[in-house]
């Protein structure tokens, strides 16, 4: 059955634990899909593990667009969440609600994904009475990696915890389904999770979460410019990846492939007319 904003609520009722992963093109949607995760997150982190940029900042509308679309194809049950790029909804609750649209008609997401808190829940609010459901992101928000001076934990002393806690219930009260927390500390992550009726969906915030989400490169060891604490190599997949790859050179340097059963026959005689 379709994973639907009805879903992750029922799962946290029942406390059963949600999985969530990323994907950004239609045959890893569709694998992702078939292995029964509930969620596909269309990442900004693309423009990291896909278009090979330093950061997240300068993936666009368009960028995540075009890969939302093609990943909503190949999801037939796991709900697709689509990342809102920097800029795409900080200007405004006006840019919000139309790039939120965009996304939706577009790219054919089944909900959008922001980042921040108290300063995005007018935008949050306003997504969601256009009908657009909303899963927030607090913690260690990418998109702002440049004022919190690099990708650190978020939360460990009183004052940032107090208000982490404070915004994951205003991010509530602004009608968010779920919110998505990142590198924060695994026992402020559960009394988080215990204080609001939300989902939470953890990355590097422990198990005490609602939920758990990975980027599926850094799952499966296919990169490595960055290797996360929180991340668990669950299959190496990268290298395996990389021993094909290094198969498939030598066997076409020996000229061992392509080999018979992979060619297709002609008539000797049509051959010898053409001479």
């Amino acid at each position: 059955m379709k994973t639907t904003v009805n879903t992750f609520r029922n799962a946290k009722e029942k406390k059963e634990k949600i999985t969530m992963l990323t994907a950004y093109d239609y045959s890893t949607a569709k694998l992702v899909d078939e292995s029964g995760v509930e969620s596909i997150l269309v990442g900004d982190s693309l423009g990291m593990v896909c278009l090979g940029y330093e950061d997240t900042l300068s993936v666009t509308m368009e960028d995540m667009i075009h890969h939302s679309a093609a990943v909503a194809r190949g999801a037939k049950n796991a709900m697709v969440i689509t990342d809102m790029p920097f800029m795409s909804y900080q200007t405004s609750v006006y840019d919000a609600v139309v790039n939120a649209g965009r996304l939706m008609k577009e790219g054919r997401a089944q909900a959008v994904k922001l980042e921040g808190g108290l300063e995005v829940c007018p935008q949050i609010e306003a997504i969601v009475k256009a009908s657009i459901p909303v899963c927030a992101h607090i913690g260690l928000t990418p998109q702002s990696v440049n004022a919190f001076g690099g990708f650190k934990v978020q939360g460990k002393e009183e004052a940032a915890a107090k208000r982490l806690l404070e915004e994951a219930k205003a991010i509530e009260e602004a009608g968010a389904f779920a919110v998505v927390l990142e590198c924060v500390p695994e026992k402020l992550a559960t009394f988080i999770t215990e204080q609001i009726g939300i989902p939470t969906i953890g990355i590097g915030a422990g198990a005490g979460c609602d939920g758990q989400v990975l980027v599926y490169q850094d799952m499966l060891a296919m990169y490595s410019d960055m290797a996360p604490k929180f991340v668990k190599q669950f299959r190496n997949v990268g290298e395996q990846m990389c021993a094909g790859f290094r198969d498939y050179v030598k066997e076409v340097k020996e000229g061992t492939f392509p080999a018979q059963e992979h060619t297709f026959k002609i008539d000797d005689s049509v051959i010898e007319k053409l001479y």
